[in-house]
């Protein structure tokens, strides 16, 4: 048994190493006991993502697979398990005693996804972010011990920036999928047509559009980094980088003249270097 748990958790690592994030999921700041455990994690939503996102596959199958997932989470926490991952899973959620509900919640913003491409108000857009992001970082917080209601607070206030940095990292991947994550009624209130987004027309109103989101968004990384002193401090660090990922792409996002209609502003090598040296060696 401890080698099949092994096998799948080392599985998991590799999963996680090998996709691309804002920041790396499980860097060197991360405790080694803690690793698998949130690889394992990460690999539970990005399979679930993938499934939300699967290629040319209609909707009805797509939304049959995250059924299905969702079917594999419920024998899981019986104790039936589809494969070794569905194993190592279920042994990080008793071994930490995870809310259930976190998991849950990332699926049924998952199954949103497939059918739901527009958002009527940035309260409809926050709704999406409670079960899409935040639930991730309340996860992680219950594996490190921390149960604080202010802590998750802050917490939510940081993933749910992360989600919307990344809506705005990849509008024009977005769109060619159908899908627009900025509201509808900011978008009319200054004059912003779907069109614009289709023909890439990095206008005057659209980088407003644009300034008015990451304006908004780094004021919830701000409120964020109240966290950091809430946390214990194998965990601070690695935080302390998560935050400074998303707010370096906000930074390119403004370098580039809110123009991410054309282009996919994205973290270097140099960035990651010197994101983890701030993080490293500035006292906080």
């Amino acid at each position: 048994m401890n080698d099949t748990l092994n096998t799948a958790y080392q599985k998991s690592i590799d999963f996680t190493k090998s996709h691309y994030e804002n920041f790396p999921v499980i860097s060197l700041f991360i405790p080694v006991e803690f690793k698998k455990h949130i690889a394992i994690v990460y690999q539970f939503a990005r399979q679930a993502d993938d499934f939300a996102d699967e290629g040319d596959v209609n909707e009805s199958v797509r939304l049959e697979n995250l059924q299905r997932y969702e079917y594999q989470l419920n024998d899981c926490l019986r104790g039936i398990y589809a494969n070794d991952f569905w194993m190592a899973l279920h042994e990080s959620i008793l071994t930490f005693k995870l809310t259930q509900k976190n998991f849950y919640d990332l699926l049924s913003a998952f199954k949103q996804d497939v059918t739901k491409k527009r958002y009527e108000s940035f309260n409809e857009l926050l709704n999406y972010c409670q079960r899409s992001a935040n639930p991730v970082g309340r996860i992680i917080l219950e594996i490190f011990g921390v149960y604080n209601e202010t802590a998750l607070k802050y917490s939510d206030a940081i993933c749910t920036a992360l989600q919307l940095t990344n809506f705005y990292q990849d509008v024009s991947i977005d769109i060619k999928k159908g899908r627009i994550y900025i509201p509808v009624d900011e978008m009319k209130s200054l004059g912003v047509d779907e069109k614009v987004f289709e023909l890439k027309k990095n206008n005057t109103n659209f980088k407003t559009l644009l300034m008015h989101q990451v304006e908004r968004t780094s004021g919830l990384f701000l409120e964020g980094w109240k966290l950091i002193p809430l946390l214990p401090d194998n965990l601070k660090k690695q935080i302390i980088m998560t935050i400074l990922g998303g707010e370096e792409i906000l930074k390119k996002i403004k370098i580039i003249d809110y123009n991410v209609l054309e282009v996919r502003p994205e973290l270097r090598k140099f960035d990651f270097i010197k994101i983890f040296f701030k993080a490293n060696f500035k006292k906080w």
